[in-house]
């Protein structure tokens, strides 16, 4: 029972780590749910009124949630300059309680110097937004000059009880985030070798659910590995150490897709072709079971649940016997002695099965996991020295400084000009839908403005907010006249909706808003002012500081959704041309690079891409070729960045991997693929630019050709030529949705 008991425990907690990475979500809603619980209970006991208590919740709130710097230091040194700077909100905004129009001016200066702070970094981001958020609290509760002496104690009390919560009774650390994370990965790591079982025994009438699920265990896992990679620098005191983790990280994340390529490939008498784990709807290899003997499917799935047990043991545990031997079967498959009897494409597949298992290896030496090496066979030794010499060969390297824009060109300012000029029509306009409640229409022109770089972006946001506002007042209503009078019920409800918010707001905008909506309705009750009447004029002026959001987003300075995603497409062009172009340069036998690196710039790239393509892709947009397009590019570059990392990874190996050596023919091959990246990323940043992809022979012939009579491939192994032809096929592709015209081929 007890054995039964701490399996159920073990897939509880990969359950959780796999759903929440690092637990950044949760750590998120129970710190502000303790603040703002500690802050009530204080402030209680000191006698505290129902509007100091509300006044409180928001400040213990705004005290938590603006902080996102990860080094505690940092952070209690935010958190110090934070209080001066809402105490200071907090006066002048009772002091200019009964002067309207010096108030409302002061408000939009506010708004435009919190927003213009963000170019300071996180720590310019927190003060500003605590600025604004507690001046919001004091326009909430009705602050005036009488009123100062107690909310100074209250928000004093709210910012002391949100530094107990933050550094003493739910603490995180940088190491222990990142330690998190890696839990993480490892139990998405599984989940996904889940899915492709699945693939692996889907039928004909089951192959697109299994498809979607090994798509999606495919993002969530690279998902993850960003988060990682954004973690490392401060959650590790070694660089080299850091490094070393980036790079089994990047290892196991390439070994997994490949994998699910292979086992699509395997289904199919053709190659799969690596934009279907990418691109939802496209066309999937036919064949329902795979084309193998039974006893070679049985083999491959016993092997596939192996690898997922072999992910799933936890690093700091003994390797026993059993164990043990799993892994030497599954390194085994790196040697072609080992392989069963199969066709090709699934011998293949039990290749991939060996790099998987090979990667998660390195993945648990790097992660400080026991080295007992008494039961290994002659492959899994080959395996760890070749590990051993690539960790041997990891040095730590720099960054260069990047230039920055300025002026009105610098995102801040051009971002401070928008929201002060749509707060301004928004107080105009909120005035005239209420002399009370005004100021709601201002903090929804402000937040539309959060995390959002384009006019389609606002208006998606927009929306996002106005739909979980209307179902939130619905939510409203039936809270409220649940709660009735009952004060603790009513807080308690709160913090409810207050965890719910932060715990969903990584996931979905309209269910933050939603909640947010449904919270404040138990608040109005508190505060004795709730009717029908008020929450529909909440989402009366939620719809109008959308609007003039949207307006001034729109005519101020604006950065239209065609401009951005332009933009952030020929930086994801460049990206990809710079890891492409590092990786063949090394594989042809030129110096080592910075590629770890230059990929994770092209990961961060992409992923600035696909979200700025959010407006175009949403459901709710009516120009569905444009929708389709965005996509299909998205995926087409996914493929490209796939191809690219895993040529990068294999060009690491140079050095230590004896079956991989450099070959100075490659150079040929890359100047064609490059040379294609550069005149589509010339075509987008100008149509007029006179360039034209060339097409012509594939890779493995153009490397034959220098060498006639010789042997076909000489020291390049097939995978990097499968990778090199993939990456030429792919950004051939991009010509087409893009409008890049093709060159005649030379006669």
């Amino acid at each position: 029972m007890r054995a039964v008991g701490g399996s159920v425990r073990a897939r509880l907690r990969d359950l959780v780590a796999a759903s929440d990475p690092g637990l950044l979500r949760l750590a998120a809603g129970l710190r502000t749910v303790g603040a703002i619980a500690l802050t009530l209970v204080v402030l209680v006991l000191l006698g505290a009124d129902v509007p100091h208590l509300v006044g409180g919740a928001i400040a213990a709130m705004v005290a938590t949630f603006a902080i996102r710097e990860k080094q505690r230091a940092r952070q209690a040194r935010t958190l110090a300059l934070g209080l001066p700077v809402a105490l200071a909100s907090l006066t002048l905004a009772a002091v200019l309680h009964s002067r309207v129009v010096a108030g409302d001016v002061f408000f939009v200066a506010l708004i435009f110097c919190a927003v213009y702070a963000r170019r300071f970094g996180d720590r310019g981001t927190a003060l500003g937004l605590m600025g604004f958020q507690i001046y919001f609290m004091s326009l909430f509760v009705g602050a005036t000059a009488s009123t100062l002496p107690q909310l100074y104690g209250v928000v004093a009390v709210a910012f002391a009880s949100s530094a107990l919560v933050r550094f003493v009774l739910v603490p995180e650390t940088p190491a222990g985030i990142l330690e998190r994370l890696r839990d993480a990965f490892r139990a998405r790591l599984a989940q996904l070798v889940s899915a492709q079982l699945e693939l692996l025994d889907a039928g004909p009438e089951e192959i697109d659910r299994a498809l979607v699920a090994v798509r999606d265990g495919t993002a969530r896992l690279h998902e993850t590995a960003m988060m990682i990679q954004g973690r490392l620098e401060d959650g590790t005191d070694d660089e080299a150490v850091a490094r070393l983790v980036q790079r089994r990280i990047a290892d196991a994340e390439i070994a997994a897709e490949r994998l699910g390529l292979l086992l699509l490939t395997a289904r199919s008498a053709e190659r799969a072709d690596t934009l279907t784990l990418h691109l939802p709807g496209a066309p999937v290899p036919e064949g329902g079971l795979l084309p193998v003997r039974e006893e070679a499917t049985a083999v491959l799935r016993r092997d596939l649940e192996a690898l997922r047990l072999l992910v799933l043991r936890p690093v700091s545990a003994g390797t026993g016997t059993g164990l043990a031997q799993v892994r030497n079967r599954l390194l085994g498959y790196r040697d072609e002695e080992n392989l069963p009897k199969a066709s090709p494409a699934v011998q293949d597949v039990f290749r991939g099965i060996g790099e998987a298992a090979r990667a998660v290896l390195g993945l648990r030496i790097a992660l400080g996991g026991p080295r007992d090496e008494s039961d290994d066979t002659p492959s899994t030794a080959r395996s760890r020295e070749e590990l051993d010499a690539e960790d041997a060969a990891i040095d730590a390297g720099g960054t260069e400084a990047q230039d920055r824009p300025k002026g009105w060109e610098r995102p801040t300012t051009r971002a401070a000009v928008q929201v002060a000029v749509g707060s301004s029509l928004a107080i105009v306009g909120g005035e005239f839908l209420s002399s009370q409640r005004w100021y709601w229409a201002v903090l929804t022109c402000w937040i539309v403005f959060l995390n959002t770089a384009s006019t389609g972006e606002i208006l998606v946001k927009g929306y996002r907010r106005l739909l979980g506002t209307v179902l939130g007042v619905v939510a409203g209503l039936l809270l409220a006249g649940l709660v009735g009078r009952h004060t603790w019920t009513a807080f308690a409800l709160v913090l409810l909706c207050v965890f719910a918010m932060f715990y969903t707001a990584p996931l979905s905008y309209t269910l933050m808003s939603f909640f947010v909506t449904a919270a404040l309705g138990v608040l109005y009750t508190l505060l004795h002012t709730y009717s029908l009447s008020v929450l529909v004029l909440r989402v009366e002026e939620t719809a109008l500081g959308a609007a003039c959001g949207i307006i001034a987003a729109a005519l101020v300075l604006p950065v239209h959704t065609d401009r951005r995603t332009n933009d952030l497409l020929v930086t994801t062009l460049e990206r990809l041309a710079e890891v492409t172009g590092a990786a063949i340069d090394q594989l042809s036998g030129g110096p080592p690079d910075e590629l770890l690196d230059r990929a994770r710039d092209l990961d961060q790239a992409l992923a600035d891409l696909r979200a700025a393509t959010q407006p175009l892709t949403h459901p709710v947009s009516p120009l569905r070729t444009r929708r389709d397009t965005a996509r299909y590019v998205v995926a087409l570059l996914e493929t490209c960045a796939y191809h690219s990392r895993s040529l990068a990874a294999m060009a690491e190996l140079l050095p230590t991997h004896p079956s991989i050596a450099a070959d100075p023919r490659l150079r040929r091959a890359g100047q064609r693929i490059l040379g294609n990246i550069r005149a589509v990323s010339a075509r987008v940043a100008d149509e007029r630019a006179a360039v034209a992809i060339e097409t012509g022979p594939s890779i493995a012939s153009l490397l034959e050709s220098e060498l006639p009579g010789g042997s076909r491939y000489g020291r390049i192994t097939d995978r990097v030529l499968r990778h090199l032809q993939r990456l030429d096929e792919a950004v051939v592709g991009l010509g087409r949705p893009l409008k890049v015209p093709v060159a005649a081929p030379e006669r």
